[in-house]
């Protein structure tokens, strides 16, 4: 059993809670963002998460294991296929979410997900996801970890986004370049 702590409450509040109305989204926390159909906001709430815009901050800091984030997205609008190094749990608070993933053959899959469904992506497998709403839906995100890694993305996709003016740099930074010529 872990031994008993107190934390004073204008400590709580000031370190260990996040209001969503005080909440800063960025809507370049991932490579894919900028690549038509996969833009989206993301709200890092706790901990770092995997993230790729290096001025994005956490709302809580402190992050044993796991980071806590929250998506936005328009109708249509989710992530490319990507692998992350963690397990990654998808539970959307609103609307319908299609998770999709490749199984051991290469072939696509999908799992459309309501509200307060919960999916978890294990480590190594390539997965996006959509909102499949009528509307704007938020999704909670959690990546298991002290250590949430960097994403690897298709080839493809840093194609698109150097097209329009971006790729990460050797650490995994979003930068925005200027765009290839066409």
């Amino acid at each position: 059993m872990a031994k008993p702590i107190g934390i004073s409450k204008e400590k709580m509040l000031k370190e260990r809670v996040a209001r969503f109305k005080e909440l800063k989204p960025t809507h370049k926390a991932f490579l894919d963002s900028l690549v038509e159909g996969h833009e989206r906001d993301i709200f890092q709430i706790i901990g770092p998460g995997v993230n790729e815009d290096p001025n994005h901050r956490p709302a809580i800091l402190d992050h044993p294991d796991f980071s806590l984030g929250l998506i936005r997205a328009q109708p249509g609008h989710g992530a490319s296929l990507h692998i992350h190094d963690t397990v990654e749990v998808f539970m959307p608070l609103e609307g319908r979410w299609t998770l999709y993933w490749l199984d051991e053959a290469g072939k696509r899959q999908e799992a459309v997900l309501e509200t307060h469904d919960v999916i978890s992506i294990p480590v190594g497998v390539w997965r996006g996801f959509r909102n499949d709403s009528p509307g704007v839906a938020h999704m909670i995100a959690i990546n298991g970890g002290s250590d949430p890694g960097r994403v690897t993305w298709p080839p493809e996709l840093i194609e698109k986004a150097a097209k329009k003016g971006y790729k990460l740099d050797a650490k995994g930074n979003l930068h925005q370049i200027a765009p290839a010529a066409s």
